[in-house]
């Protein structure tokens, strides 16, 4: 077995910087995996409003979240990078989409969205989790999304849209994440069954003073109600940004100005014990 230093001096590496970026891969990875065997995993939910009554949310996203050893909690851009093209990814999308179900049996009244990667069609214990979950109520389905990005959506478009033509006879609606952040082609987007359209936040961000955001933004909107797709506007944080993107036509809005993702939603929170008087 060759050692890390021979390893960049065979070649294997090409660069300190190619090291050091495996190395940090690696310990993620590990880091996954410890998680995962501990059952360290975790989802927040962030609430998504509706632009006309932002104090009524429409549904919520169910975010991955996993614990590190010293309990810390780590958003999905902490590791997903890494753990989205290997086979750890697909597991992870596995118990996203366990817990987002169990959520949607706990409560009744509840509509999640759950992120899913493309790669994740086809493997069978996802498919075997959203069957056994479907089975425990008969509601379950249509009150199911599914999120997948855009650059995750053309990785493979045509098993992508088969997919989804079968979930979409279940019941499921499918959210289309991050629009405007890839290249989707939009040959594929008429031919795609998405519900509900997610707007990237780099088109919202300071959006009220941003002319080249606003006309962009304006493209995007047209798109997506040209193909009958709920419009949701993505990282709002400011109250000026909200108003603008009301007025814009958005008919959803997302963001920490609305809230930010919890692992204690209002349902999971106890209620306050009254006092002993």
């Amino acid at each position: 077995m060759t050692t890390p230093i021979e390893q960049i001096g065979s070649g294997e590496f090409n660069s300190p910087l190619a090291f050091a970026t495996s190395r940090r891969d690696q310990g993620i990875h590990q880091l996954i995996e410890r998680a995962i065997l501990q059952k360290d995993v975790l989802l927040a939910y962030q609430p998504v409003v509706s632009a006309r009554d932002t104090n009524t949310p429409a549904f919520y996203e169910g975010l991955i979240r996993i614990l590190d050893e010293d309990h810390n909690i780590l958003p999905a851009g902490a590791f997903m990078p890494v753990a989205e093209s290997r086979e750890i990814g697909r597991i992870i999308d596995c118990l996203a989409l366990e817990m987002g179900l169990n959520s949607l049996l706990e409560q009744p009244a509840l509509r999640l969205s759950i992120n899913m990667s493309a790669r994740s069609i086809g493997y069978p214990r996802w498919m075997e989790t959203l069957n056994a979950g479907l089975a425990r109520d008969g509601t379950i389905a249509e009150r199911l999304i599914l999120e997948i990005t855009e650059s995750s959506a053309m990785i493979m478009p045509e098993l992508v849209t088969v997919f989804m033509a079968d979930l979409h006879r279940r019941g499921i609606s499918f959210a289309l994440d991050d629009f405007g952040a890839g290249f989707t082609a939009f040959r594929y987007l008429k031919e795609f069954y998405f519900d509900i359209v997610k707007i990237d936040g780099q088109f919202i961000r300071n959006i009220h003073e941003d002319a080249n955001n606003q006309v962009l933004t304006a493209a995007l909107i047209s798109i997506g109600q040209n193909f009958d797709m709920l419009t949701v506007a993505e990282a709002v944080e400011q109250p000026q940004e909200a108003a603008f993107l009301q007025a814009a036509g958005f008919d959803c809005l997302q963001g920490y100005f609305f809230g930010m993702p919890t692992t204690m939603p209002a349902w999971l929170e106890k209620p306050a014990q009254k006092a002993i008087s």
